[in-house]
């Protein structure tokens, strides 16, 4: 029988733990959207990391939390879907600070999955917590993680609880993870080609990057409800790649704060955007943004739909 393992490993977490940050530094190329902003990841996504010996195909998430709206809804299912018929779950806490509520609700949700399917929990961030205070901080995920292994005779019904400990954004301790999903992953042959880095387009990688840069441009009361509708996405016959996008807001006060005095936010935005997507395509972008007021999209069906962002029946 083949030693090839290969296998699908889902990685759930509050939102900004970073596992998109964690997601692009495995892969070692920029593929997911990050930003010191909560639920930055709206969809599902894959990160596939094929190494001599083995295929890791990672299922990025958005962060699970308590839902407001009819597209928090939508994220929240995104990520509990992933959950189900993977071969390994990471669950990715941030040591720096102890457990929330969130946390122990994400505890909750895998005694349905970690009964069945081997749980990692990786506690990232852990350049950011003194180095007599992770001990203690390790001691408490790992009983919320262990009240998710356990049967209800208090018996392991898996592989056990794996527990590592990593900085996703310095790249610290990211060979031990491989190495150990390595270890739980089954011999198969890989799933998909070894050039094939995520099952995205470039064009929806691009949406993403244009909200990531809105992200980390705008004051804190705009983001959550701002979302990017890609109009065209053409290739031209000088190379370039001409994109054309509306971002979406909920009301007319932050469209004024999206355009910015004289449009030099609007304008800020689109460098940063047009930055990031030339080198992920490697070529010149022309980038063309406009803004746009959809009220209360967030909890408009057609909206959602339109944007992708919709609760499947």
């Amino acid at each position: 029988m083949s030693e090839h393992r290969s296998g699908f490993v889902t990685i759930i977490g509050k939102p900004n733990v970073g596992k998109s940050t964690l997601i692009n530094a495995l892969l070692g190329q920029k593929i997911a959207a990050v930003s010191p902003r909560p639920q930055t990841t709206r969809k599902k996504q894959l990160g596939i990391l094929t190494l001599p010996n083995s295929q890791i195909v990672f299922v990025d998430t958005p962060g699970l939390h308590k839902s407001k709206h009819k597209l928090g809804e939508f994220l929240n299912q995104e990520a509990q879907e992933a959950l189900e018929g993977v071969d390994v779950i990471i669950w990715l806490v941030d040591s720096s600070s102890p457990p929330t509520d969130e946390d122990k609700s994400i505890a909750d949700l895998l005694k349905s999955f970690a009964r069945r399917t081997p749980l990692v929990l990786v506690l990232n961030k852990t350049d950011l917590v003194l180095a007599d205070d992770l001990p203690a901080r390790e001691n408490e995920f790992t009983k919320l993680a262990f009240s998710a292994v356990l049967g209800g005779e208090g018996k392991i019904k898996n592989d056990g609880l794996s527990i590592l400990r990593i900085s996703a954004s310095k790249r610290l301790g990211l060979g031990e993870m491989i190495e150990k999903l390595n270890q739980l992953l089954p011999k198969r042959e890989a799933e998909y080609p070894e050039e094939q880095i995520t099952d995205l387009y470039e064009k929806e990688i691009a949406g993403d990057l244009i909200r990531e840069a809105c992200l980390l441009k705008l004051r804190d009361e705009v983001p959550h409800s701002l979302a990017v509708r890609l109009d065209e996405f053409k290739e031209r016959d000088n190379g370039m790649a001409y994109i054309a996008a509306t971002i979406l807001v909920e009301r007319d006060s932050q469209k004024g704060i999206v355009i910015g005095e004289g449009g030099k936010m609007l304008k800020a935005i689109g460098s940063a955007a047009r930055k990031e997507i030339e080198e992920m395509g490697g070529r010149k972008v022309f980038l063309e943004l406009r803004v746009k007021v959809e009220k209360d999209w967030r909890d408009n069906p057609n909206a959602l739909r339109l944007l992708g962002y919709y609760k499947k029946k």
